[in-house]
């Protein structure tokens, strides 16, 4: 089972490509909601508003992907897709690339956007430092007190990380594990005595 997935570190630096005067300037950004897609959006078309397309393509998930490719007034698939395939064929996910477009004067063709897009989409994703995250599913383990120690010894053994916690009469904290590990310690909790484990 996999329980890896590969993203970029943080936002790549501007790349810019250029094919028969018109200009492609190509961003990438690790994502993980769209909020945030709008948010970047909205701040590179602030900082090229004389641009006349901002064509991209994101991927979120893992086990369920979803993602979207905007050809942005471009024909169509000659601007989107080919920004999708290269985050395919970087094998990348929770990502986001944008390529945005100055239009020089001469008219590329279908098949000489399609190249300009894959070309720019490639720069920017070479720019970015490309990391490998795991998979982490997260559970509830609920306790009273007096079961802290034992709770907490296991949490320490199997070094798993804790995300949140609630220390009172009735405890609850909230862990993380990487997917491999899910059935081994859903099981140890799960026959720890007065201990509930629960899947968020």
């Amino acid at each position: 089972m996999t329980d890896t997935f590969k993203t970029i570190a943080s936002p790549s630096s501007e790349i810019l490509f250029k094919e028969k005067n018109s200009k492609f300037f190509g961003y990438a950004f690790p994502v993980t909601t769209e909020d945030e897609i709008k948010l970047y959006l909205e701040k590179l078309r602030k900082q090229h508003s004389g641009a006349g397309h901002f064509c991209y393509a994101f991927q979120f998930g893992t086990d369920t992907v979803y993602f979207r490719a905007n050809d942005d007034g471009e024909p169509s698939n000659s601007a989107g897709m080919p920004i999708y395939g290269q985050i395919q064929s970087f094998g990348l996910t929770n990502i986001f690339v944008v390529v945005i477009r100055y239009f020089g004067g001469v008219k590329l063709g279908v098949g000489g956007l399609i190249s300009a897009y894959k070309t720019a989409a490639q720069m920017a994703l070479e720019e970015a430092v490309i990391i490998e995250k795991t998979i982490d599913i997260h559970f509830q383990v609920l306790f009273d007190y007096k079961n802290m120690n034992k709770v907490m010894r296991i949490i320490k053994e199997k070094n798993l990380e804790i995300i949140s916690q609630q220390m009172e009469e009735s405890c609850q904290i909230e862990i993380a594990t990487r997917k491999k590990n899910t059935e081994m310690i859903f099981d140890i909790f799960t026959n720890l005595f007065e201990v509930e484990i629960k899947k968020i």
